[in-house]
């Protein structure tokens, strides 16, 4: 059988790209064929950059092909994660998400639930549309520091499908498991029901028009880590550690995850909390009690941005306690150091998106 490009694309027309519903020629995810004699040459993208999800389309690839025009052919097959701009196009999960950023530690105890809650609100604050799915299973913070923990979604029709309304805080969407968990007993989950979970958030919810939304994971770099890589298309990940060394030996390990192959998503830098403690009396003065500039130079070592200290003051607590994220306090030097994050934290994601 004569070898054409008509041809080779009507075999490709049967391949299923599984997660856009789609062949992956009416989605215009075939970039280049060639035809080299006995030689096909293929260059496709696909929606899910990780490795297994390549690994089964070029599988797919040389079946396909092969059963048009024969065993002898030889199919060269390279297959990519989509382009940004591109995958915001395919999107089948949150279409009007312009930035999904997972905000992750190694460890816990570092901070991160307090530092995401007060990067959404210096976000909203800055006038972008905000989100925060609290993904950490194991201890949901955010229906306390956004002082709705008395608060529950609402389901909204949405198209005739029933879908998840999240609570507004501050004007921040928020969805946690902590609302659809007894809040004084122990949540025990297998890994596969935390990870149905953590999806449900995100397919079963109306997120509607977002800037920014956030995904408070739980510490470590388990299941719901690669769950989440695998159900959404994550912009990039923000490592929270501490200055002292057993903190940043876990941030390392963090900051690697995220650039395996299998999981492939930029890190938008590095935040440094508990920088160092000020106290109320004295707030001129700086102690640095876990060390100082660990996390600084952790990331100028990774070639990772730093995206800024955050200092260990009294308020900061106090304000997560009552619900109301210190960034809302008017020019303090806690809210002057948030709002200092943010705009660092907007400039690295942009240029990610430049990049691509």
């Amino acid at each position: 059988m004569e070898i054409t490009r008509e041809k080779v694309l009507e075999a490709l027309g049967s391949i299923m790209e599984p997660d856009l519903k789609k062949d992956i020629v009416s989605a215009n995810l075939v970039e280049d064929i060639q035809i080299e004699g006995s030689v096909i040459k293929l260059k496709v993208f696909v929606s899910n950059p990780a490795l297994h999800a390549r690994k089964r389309m070029t599988e797919a690839l040389d079946f396909n092909v092969k059963k048009v025009f024969g065993s002898d052919i030889t199919v060269e097959s390279e297959v990519k994660g989509l382009p940004s701009e591109a995958k915001a196009a395919h999107r089948k999960i949150l279409p009007e998400v312009k930035n999904i950023i997972a905000i992750s530690s190694g460890k816990g105890g570092v901070g991160k639930s307090t530092v995401t809650a007060n990067l959404a609100g210096g976000l909203a604050k800055a006038g972008y549309r905000v989100g925060i799915v609290d993904a950490d299973i194991y201890g949901p913070s955010m229906p306390t520091m956004f002082d709705v923990l008395e608060d529950r979604p609402t389901m909204i029709d949405v198209d005739g499908v029933p879908k998840i309304s999240p609570v507004v805080a501050y004007g921040i969407k928020i969805l946690s498991i902590g609302f659809f968990t007894d809040q004084d007993n122990a949540v025990v989950w297998r890994g596969p029901m935390a990870s149905k979970a953590l999806t449900q958030m995100f397919t079963d919810a109306e997120w509607g028009k977002l800037d920014y939304l956030l995904i408070d994971l739980p510490p470590g770099t388990g299941d719901i880590h690669l769950s989440l890589v695998q159900t959404v298309p994550l912009d990039g990940a923000v490592i929270i550690s501490t200055p002292q060394e057993v903190a940043l030996a876990d941030a390392r390990r963090g900051v690697n995850m995220f650039k395996l192959e299998s999981i492939n998503v930029p890190v938008v830098g590095i935040i440094e909390n508990m920088a160092w403690f000020t106290p109320a009396e004295l707030p001129d003065n700086k102690y640095y009690i876990f060390g100082r500039d660990g996390a600084k130079n952790l990331a100028h070592g990774m070639n990772v941005p730093f995206l800024g200290h955050i200092p260990l003051v009294q308020s900061v607590r106090e304000a997560g306690d009552i619900g109301r994220p210190a960034v809302f306090q008017e020019n303090t030097p806690v809210s002057n150091a948030f709002e200092e994050l943010v705009r660092t934290f907007v400039t690295e994601v942009q240029r990610i998106k430049d990049k691509k």
